[in-house]
């Protein structure tokens, strides 16, 4: 039987740019994901409280450029299909659900890419789970002490207070809330559209399955994962680039530097006229570093 399935529409759209929609079937539970392209798998993993269409405008280009582009909803609180009750959403429960999705889909030889919240997961996958990985890109991101980074480290503390993410929700639906920098306000440098945005937030709102999803996750990260992470990445071979952005005012440079000194195979560069969301400041820039590396 085939692991996928028609996509579900009621928690927002995704841009039709990232392709055809549709739903995978895993043993841990089922993920929504956008598919565009043929050719080299390139598989896409956000951060915390957004979706594929981060990806939006970096997908055509890596597609029309050969490659066959996946962008799924991980389980981070911005996703349409909540997870089974007992799935483990700790960051290498979220590593795991990658893996299952890359043997689910017989993908090898996967480019993966990823930002912010997903950066560090995609670390824990490295450590763990590296057998179908043939390269990756990490763009700004937790790592090491920083998962998550300031203004963000509070959140775990913050998801385990009664109604702590009912609340929340409803307070990410003002703008004036979006725009400070212990949520949106420091991510994007020239902020978000209004559409994007309402995607992100969305499933949080309206649903009580995403919200316990979220507080399960939130709730789990601790950087024990990262700088575990970190000792098995000494052995990781395969090619790493590292994108740091240079206006970033999230995550600090030296977090890359580590990175760049820790990975055996790493290329280090730096984005300019950018925040932390490279894929939203910096899209065009990311697809032609993505399409030259994984070439």
């Amino acid at each position: 039987m085939s692991p996928l399935t028609s996509t579900p529409d009621k928690l927002g759209t995704r841009d039709a740019a990232l392709g055809a929609g549709q739903v995978v079937a895993l043993p841990s539970g089922r993920i929504a994901c956008t598919e565009r392209g043929s050719g080299p798998p390139v598989v896409f993993v956000h951060g915390l409280l957004v979706n594929a269409n981060l990806w939006r405008n970096v997908v055509p280009a890596v597609a029309d450029a050969g490659f066959r582009c996946i962008a799924p909803d991980w389980p981070l609180g911005a996703h349409r299909v909540p997870m089974p009750s007992d799935a483990d959403l700790t960051p290498s429960g979220v590593a795991q659900l990658i893996a299952e999705f890359l043997e689910v889909l017989e993908l090898t030889d996967v480019t993966v890419v990823a930002n912010d919240t997903g950066g560090a997961i995609t670390q824990v996958l490295m450590a763990n789970h590296p057998e179908r990985l043939g390269r990756v890109v990490l763009t700004p991101c937790d790592a090491f002490e920083a998962f998550f980074p300031p203004p963000f480290d509070a959140l775990p503390k913050l998801a385990g207070l009664p109604a702590a993410m009912w609340l929340g929700s409803r307070l990410l639906r003002l703008q004036i809330v979006q725009r400070q920098p212990s949520t949106f306000g420091w991510l994007a440098k020239r902020g978000i559209p209004a559409d994007v945005m309402n995607s992100y937030l969305l499933p949080i709102y309206e649903s009580r399955e995403i919200r316990s999803d979220a507080k399960r996750f939130i709730a789990g990260v601790h950087n024990r994962y990262t700088l575990t992470a970190a000792e098995a990445l000494t052995e990781f071979d395969k090619p790493v680039l590292l994108v740091r952005a240079a206006d970033d005012r999230i995550f600090p440079p030296h977090l890359f530097d580590r990175l760049s000194a820790t990975l055996p195979d790493a290329r280090l560069i730096t984005i300019d006229d950018s925040y932390s969301f490279v894929p939203e400041d910096q899209p065009t820039e990311l697809a032609r570093l993505i399409v030259n590396f994984a070439t």
